[in-house]
């Protein structure tokens, strides 16, 4: 964990470097920061570091939740001390926020923030984004939890053709993941994007994020069609699966688009983005800034980025449910992306498919598949689990929201935008156009708590409060 800090005082230095070109009073914020991050390093690696560890898994389920939840503290630091002068409680949610690529924000008046604090926001996004990666290829498997274990089945194709460790799985992750960002910082200034605005918005649409540095988030760009077009690229690239682009780059040419999960999110966005831009064509909005439009907010929500080009909330009443059921889908497994991932619709598809199938030929055997594999009882229960939880999960955070007296629509989308990663909700104060602010401090805390149940799968953070957990 202490090195895990290290790094994020590392990029912490960024911004306060920034701020003192700038000669910005922020720096002394970022710097204070820094020093309390690096002397809380030294303290638990002086303590610690001649320990003779040998992590097994129900430590492992412990260091990955702690690990999310102190960086989130730390880069908290910043917003606390720095201009903004926000409250524990908004910091702390502004961080969690970023650091899990959710997107919700507390803050208004972003367009007059330092270039520091802009640039600080985007970068625990995009650092949010590589650590999803990685702890969803390398880390949650090994748990028996998240989504790629449906594709540790190829056990051949995934240990041998890819890549031999975990280590170079990882680097190969990180050098792809940089090398979308920094193609999209150079495609977003092309595109008439200032500097910092093009770094900022590049870290924050591969990492699916959705931070932006207006208070109109990508509407400030609603008449730049190019911009709205490229970022919707950047986040459906970021929402594919990487461990796809390293067997691409490998030489396997047709990996992606052979893969039924891409298919089925690829078909999901064609499908749901040609009726709502018909829907917005019927309301006499011109073709082409209606496709624009409703393809860029569609992919947004769907890759659970949270960039709003417009309020969609007032494009009538099929836009509205629309666009709440996409809040729940989410991208690819093994991307950046949140929600419940496409592949489990597709699983949950094909065991309903073969249920239908056995009422009527009862005596008939039925095997289920997935990408030519067959499904196994082991990933079929993970499935199942991870689903019933998530929806309870969502429940149980709107009722208790609605307990602190937050209005039904934005007790429930708070819920559902919060574990499922996307950002805005809807209704008037946490929709496109509003913010996380009005709500009670006891409220942000627990949406504090959905997000990071979110970003990690759940059963992770879950299993720490069972009894049988601890007696082991």
């Amino acid at each position: 964990m202490s090195v895990l800090w290290l790094i994020l005082a590392i990029f912490m230095a960024i911004p306060w470097l920034v701020l003192i070109i700038e000669n910005e009073p922020d720096a002394m914020a970022f710097g204070l920061s820094i020093l309390i991050v690096l002397s809380t390093v030294a303290l638990i690696w002086l303590l610690t570091h001649q320990t003779p560890l040998e992590l097994k898994t129900r430590q492992m389920f412990v260091l990955t939740t702690l690990s999310w939840v102190s960086i989130s503290g730390f880069a908290s630091l910043p917003l606390v001390l720095g201009a903004p002068q926000l409250s524990f409680t908004n910091a702390v949610f502004e961080s969690v926020s970023a650091i899990t690529t959710t997107g919700s924000t507390v803050l208004s008046g972003i367009d007059q923030l330092s270039d520091g604090l802009k640039l600080w926001r985007g970068i625990m996004q995009w650092l949010g984004g590589i650590g999803i990666i990685v702890m969803g290829i390398a880390i949650l498997p090994f748990l028996k939890v998240g989504g790629m274990r449906l594709f540790h089945t190829e056990s051949s194709d995934w240990s041998d053709k890819v890549m031999p460790r975990t280590g170079g799985i990882a680097k190969a992750t990180l050098g792809i993941y940089c090398g979308f960002t920094f193609t999209a910082m150079f495609a977003y200034w092309l595109g008439g994007m200032a500097p910092l605005d093009a770094v900022v918005h590049a870290m924050t649409s591969v990492a699916t994020g959705g931070f932006a540095n207006s208070d109109a988030s990508f509407g400030a760009y609603a008449d730049s069609p190019r911009i709205l077009w490229l970022a919707s690229l950047f986040m459906l690239c970021g929402a594919l699966p990487f461990v796809l682009y390293i067997r691409v780059l490998r030489g396997t040419r047709m990996a992606m688009w052979r893969d039924q999960q891409v298919q089925g999110l690829l078909l999901l966005l064609a499908v749901v983005i040609l009726v709502l831009t018909a829907w917005r064509i019927w309301q006499d909005t011109p073709p082409f800034e209606a496709l624009t439009h409703v393809a860029f907010n569609v992919i947004s929500v769907v890759t659970t980025t949270g960039y709003a080009s417009d309020d969609y909330s007032t494009w009538g009443s099929l836009a509205f449910v629309a666009f709440f059921y996409l809040t729940f889908v989410g991208g690819c497994s093994g991307s950046t992306s949140g929600g419940m991932k496409i592949f489990r619709f597709q699983v949950a598809a094909t065991l309903l498919r073969n249920q239908l199938r056995f009422l009527i030929h009862t005596s008939g055997i039925f095997t289920s598949r997935y990408n030519n594999q067959p499904l196994t009882e082991d990933i079929t229960r993970g499935v199942v689990a991870f689903s019933f939880f998530f929806f309870l999960t969502i429940a149980g955070l709107a009722l208790a929201l609605a307990l602190m007296g937050v209005d039904f629509i934005t007790a429930l989308s708070g819920a559902a935008t919060a574990v499922a990663n996307v950002g805005p909700g809807l209704g008037d104060t946490i929709g496109p156009a509003g913010n996380f602010f009005a709500l009670p401090d006891a409220a942000k805390w627990l949406l504090c708590i959905g997000m990071l149940m979110g970003r990690l799968e759940i059963l992770t953070v879950l299993i720490l409060m069972t009894p049988m957990f601890w007696r082991q």
